[in-house]
């Protein structure tokens, strides 16, 4: 099998995509904040986390967007990818244990 290099700009198509799905675990949290320093204990503190709005710890919420980040890098387009810019929102918390699935879809060409 040889190794993926990445689309080209000429062979990406409008409707192209890729998928990953990830299960949030406690050393995705701790690993994230090391990486991050964002110890809030929103995050950290189990205690705290259950008396706020949320009820328990949730996941950093840029630790769920990077995920995009290795699709871009990884997968579509590939390596050698970057990404320049980036507008989500968070509909709901994610806690420990929930799985998030995150997609990626070439909705256009510049």
């Amino acid at each position: 099998m040889s190794e993926f290099n990445g689309f080209k700009y000429e062979d990406l198509e409008i409707g192209m995509a890729h998928e990953t799905v990830h299960t949030i675990t406690e050393k995705d949290i701790q690993l994230f904040a090391e990486v991050s320093g964002d110890y809030n204990p929103l995050h950290m503190d189990d205690e705290f986390a259950a008396k706020t709005v949320f009820g328990r710890r949730i996941a950093h919420g840029a630790l769920t967007a990077s995920y995009i980040s290795g699709i871009l890098g990884n997968n579509l387009p590939g390596p050698g990818a970057i990404f320049i810019g980036l507008s989500m929102r968070f509909k709901r918390p994610v806690h420990i244990g929930d799985t998030v699935t995150v997609r990626a879809e070439v909705s256009e060409k510049q």
